[in-house]
């Protein structure tokens, strides 16, 4: 084992593709702010590689986008479960009223698939 521990070791403590990826997820997300720029409701996250965008219902903005765009998201109620009662949602589920969105794809197809969110759901 000590000759795969030092491969190990080596291999990481190579930080050169964590900070490439992040500047392609950097871009993204410039990509999405811009995008998006003109969505009241749209908020940029801090971090991570998802978006969260805000819809009336998840899974009826999921299917649209499906049905009209061949893009696919997540309803937000699909990744999270009912915490409260009293909220401005009656099912209590605080992903019921997002969609999530990774962008995982190259930049060019982020962009695309981004602008056909928008133009689908926002304008």
């Amino acid at each position: 084992p000590m000759p795969i521990q030092r491969v190990s070791t080596r291999a990481w403590s190579d930080e050169d593709h964590v900070i490439a990826n992040r500047a392609l997820y950097q871009e993204k997300f410039n990509a999405a702010d811009a995008i998006f720029a003109g969505v009241n409701s749209y908020t940029s996250p801090e971090a991570g590689f998802f978006l969260w965008l805000p819809v009336e219902d998840g899974e009826t903005a999921a299917l649209k986008l499906w049905q009209e765009t061949g893009v696919r998201v997540l309803p937000g109620a699909y990744l999270s479960r009912p915490t409260f009662t009293d909220g401005p949602d009656p099912s209590g589920d605080p992903g019921s009223g997002y969609i999530r969105v990774a962008l995982v794809a190259p930049i060019e197809e982020t962009q695309r698939g981004l602008t056909q969110i928008r133009d689908c759901l926002y304008t």
